[in-house]
């Protein structure tokens, strides 16, 4: 249960927000690549403000500007980090085979009919074969229906069939 102080320092808060929020938006755009961007820097500022300094100041300008940059800083060093990873898993992708090394064009001929495959075939398919996972456990990992997951499976196991026999 809320005592009134807080409701009193809730309503404030609010009132704050209204009057500035759009131009802290603003600004956190300035250290972003995109209007969403700026939106999630915007509220982990404040969360970061929010846990280190619960009141509302008399002018709070300062240091909300200094931790939705901070915050801004953050998400751009993790978005970069991020894109490295993605890239270099990208490299890789060509490198990674889905079968053991063997002798013979079979391994071969697999690997490429696998990799043609439209991406949410394919993810079922090494969710269900190599991944060894029901229709039931991939639906909910992808977040589709059981029967989609499923449909998807047959889909992609009737292209491989169809690519493999030319």
């Amino acid at each position: 249960m809320q005592t009134t102080g807080e409701m009193m320092e809730q309503e404030q808060w609010r009132e704050w927000l209204k009057e500035h929020g759009r131009r802290l938006l603003l600004c956190a755009r300035q250290w972003t690549s995109s209007l969403a961007e700026a939106e999630d820097v915007l509220q982990d500022a404040f969360v970061r403000y929010w846990k280190n300094q619960r009141h509302l100041p008399g002018n709070p300008n300062a240091l909300i500007i200094t931790s939705v940059r901070r915050a801004a800083i953050d998400h751009g060093r993790s978005r970069t980090r991020r894109l490295n990873r993605e890239t270099q898993a990208y490299e890789l992708e060509d490198k990674v085979t889905f079968f053991e090394p063997g002798e013979g064009e079979i391994n071969q001929d697999l690997e490429k009919a696998v990799r043609a495959l439209p991406d949410d075939q394919r993810e079922v398919v090494i969710m269900k074969i190599w991944g060894m996972l029901t229709f039931d456990e991939i639906a909910r990992q992808l977040g589709i229906s059981q029967n989609t997951a499923a449909s998807r499976y047959r889909y992609a196991l009737a292209t491989l069939r169809k690519t493999l026999r030319r």
